[in-house]
């Protein structure tokens, strides 16, 4: 069996360091190691909490297309694609409705987590509350076996994997693909926000963009959280919990250097200000190259919508042929000439 990946985002802003972390380091990586990887945009998703700011998805699509050619995802080897270009995905999605209950959308963990998150109360979106549907949608459309995402979105890929089943058990044909989903290894998955919060997020204020200047990432990191109970210089620190060391550990090339950092830190006679500039070293070293692609690319834009043309018209064909082969499977092929 041919190992197909698809991943993808929500256009709702500039990607930073935690999607780099969480994934796209990983889809980079993975594009010598499937037979496909499909990257896709997924502006449907998006509006289902942003369909009253149409213009923040259009703005955003853009800046995602830019972060993922300047990490390293090329167009030659990898498909990066529009969500609402595929109408296949639409039909595929209601299809897939009336395989599933409402009680058990209601009962998915990620939903139910994202919904408290989003404090919509009783005004949830319907095409909100359905979306764990349309994910199902847009992996089956394209047979994907591989579905790297992080830990928090283990219910969804269940939840694909039931409808798979359904599908192929009601009507007897074996045509829908049940995808395996790919975890980062236990702590590397995530990386916490500058404020110590849990998660890196553009709704929480607290993240360090891949397009960030040098300038940003200077001011942002000097705002870090580091151990509250450090006041003094010669003050014993704690590196349990203080972000600048987290982001030293991902990041930071030399790790022995690290390693004496902490010591010394532990110690005492070690001021935040000398980690936070060290750590100000490393992530520019970093972020350098990925800016210099961005801004090439960006001043190029008729290259970049003429690459996410492309990829979609690519995966419109692999969708189409889906949804084929999902009509003939329940006989709604009426007019098919045979």
């Amino acid at each position: 069996m041919k190992k197909i990946a698809l991943t993808g985002d929500r256009p709702t802003g500039k990607l930073h360091l935690g999607h780099y972390v969480g994934s796209l380091k990983q889809r980079v990586e993975l594009q010598d190691q499937v037979d496909q990887n499909l990257i896709m945009i997924a502006d449907m998703q998006a509006l289902t909490d942003n369909a009253r700011d149409p213009e923040k998805i259009r703005r955003s699509l853009i800046n995602v297309a830019l972060d993922y050619l300047s990490v390293g995802i090329n167009p030659d080897v990898s498909t990066i694609f529009v969500q609402s270009q595929i109408p296949a995905l639409n039909e595929l999605t209601m299809i897939y409705l009336n395989l599933v209950t409402v009680s058990r959308l209601e009962r998915n963990p990620t939903v139910k987590t994202e919904i408290k998150q989003k404090k919509f109360g009783q005004s949830v979106p319907a095409g909100f509350f359905i979306y764990p549907v349309s994910q199902a949608s847009d992996i089956t459309a394209f047979k994907a076996n591989y579905v790297p995402v992080g830990d928090d979105q283990e219910p969804m890929i269940e939840q694909a994997r039931e409808i798979v089943r359904s599908f192929n058990s009601i009507y007897q044909k074996d045509i829908l693909v049940e995808p395996k989903g790919i975890f980062p290894p236990k702590g590397q998955g995530r990386i916490p926000g500058i404020d110590g919060n849990a998660k890196m997020s553009k709704s929480l204020g607290n993240a360090i963009y891949l397009s960030d200047s040098a300038d940003e990432v200077k001011k942002k990191v000097m705002s870090m959280y580091t151990d509250p109970n450090h006041i003094h210089v010669e003050d014993p620190g704690s590196v349990e919990g203080n972000v600048v060391f987290t982001y030293l550990d991902i990041f930071d090339p030399d790790q022995a250097q690290v390693q004496e950092l902490k010591d010394q830190y532990q110690k005492g006679g070690l001021g935040d200000v000398k980690i936070k500039r060290r750590l100000i070293e490393v992530l520019n070293a970093f972020l350098d190259p990925i800016r210099a692609k961005h801004d090439e690319f960006e001043a190029n834009l008729d290259y970049v919508y003429q690459v996410l043309q492309d990829g979609s018209e690519k995966a419109n064909e692999i969708a189409n042929a889906t949804l084929e082969e999902v009509r003939d499977a329940m006989g709604i092929n009426y007019f098919k000439k045979i």
